[in-house]
C-alpha cells in the first residue's frame, strides 16, 4: 500500500487530495491546526497536529510516518496564505511573514521527504505555486505573496536536479481561483463556471503520481480554469 502526506488536510484541496489518495488505495497522513479535525476512514487516514513553522517538529512528524509505514511515495503540500500590498505598503516584515507561510511551511515538510525519497529511489512532491509567484506580471498589488511563492519554484528546480537519479520528481501546480464556498461567498458576482474545482486538482495530482505517468517530469503544472 502506498503512503502519502497532505499538508493543510482540513482545507478545501487538501480534503479533495485525501479522498482521492484513499479512493486509490493510499494510506494517507494529513496535517492539521489545533482544534481541526477530518472525517476520514482511520483504516486509510491519520491525522497529525504539526506546527509546520517548526522545522524540527515538521521533521519529527515524517520521520514518524516513515517509520510506520516505511516510504513515502507522495507529499502534496497545500499549506500557504495569501496577503496584498504594493511597493510602498510592504515592509520586510510583511515579505518575512509571507515566507514563513508559504515558503517554510513547504520547505520544512519537503527536505525531509524529499532526503526520504533519494533513499528510496522513488517519490512525487508537489507544492502549490500562483501566477503572481510564476509572472510577476500578474504580482501587481502582491508583492510579499509573489515573492514568497516565486521561491517554491526555485526549490522545485533545486530538488529537481538533485533527484533526477532517483526518481524523484518535484511539481509546482499553479491553480486559477478554486471553486470553495469561501471564493464564491467573497466573490458572488463571479462567474464559477470558469473556476477550477478542487477534485479536478486532486485527480491531475492523482495521475502524475500513477504508473501511466512515470516517465512524465513535468515541473509546472498550470490549472486556470476557464480562461
Amino acid at each position: 500500500m502506498k503512503t502519502a502526506i497532505v499538508t493543510g488536510a482540513a482545507g478545501n484541496l487538501g480534503r479533495e487530495v485525501i479522498r482521492k489518495f484513499i479512493s486509490q488505495g493510499y494510506k494517507v497522513a494529513g496535517t492539521l491546526m489545533p482544534g481541526e479535525s477530518v472525517d476520514f476512514p482511520a483504516e486509510y487516514f491519520q491525522g497529525m497536529t504539526v506546527d509546520l513553522l517548526n522545522e524540527e517538529a515538521s521533521q519529527k512528524a515524517v520521520g514518524a510516518i516513515i517509520e510506520r509505514n516505511g516510504a513515502i511515495d507522495a507529499a502534496v503540500l497545500t499549506v500557504g496564505g495569501f496577503a496584498a500590498g504594493d511597493i510602498e505598503a510592504t515592509t520586510t516584515s510583511d515579505i518575512q511573514k509571507q515566507y514563513k507561510l508559504n515558503f517554510e511551511t513547504a520547505y520544512n515538510i519537503a527536505r525531509p521527504v524529499f532526503i526520504q525519497m533519494r533513499k528510496q529511489k522513488r517519490g512525487r512532491i508537489f507544492l502549490v505555486g500562483s501566477r503572481p509567484g510564476l509572472d510577476g506580471r500578474h504580482g501587481k498589488g502582491m508583492v510579499a505573496y509573489s515573492l514568497a511563492k516565486s521561491l517554491l519554484f526555485r526549490l522545485a528546480e533545486l530538488m529537481n536536479h538533485e533527484g533526477q537519479d532517483d526518481n524523484v520528481v518535484v511539481s509546482v501546480f499553479i491553480p486559477g481561483t478554486i471553486d470553495t464556498p469561501q471564493n464564491r461567498k467573497a466573490m458572488p458576482d463571479a462567474d464559477f463556471s470558469k473556476w477550477v474545482k478542487a477534485e479536478e486538482i486532486a485527480g491531475v495530482i492523482s495521475f502524475y503520481c500513477s504508473n501511466e505517468s512515470v516517465s512524465v517530469r513535468e515541473p509546472i503544472i498550470k490549472m486556470y480554469g476557464a480562461l
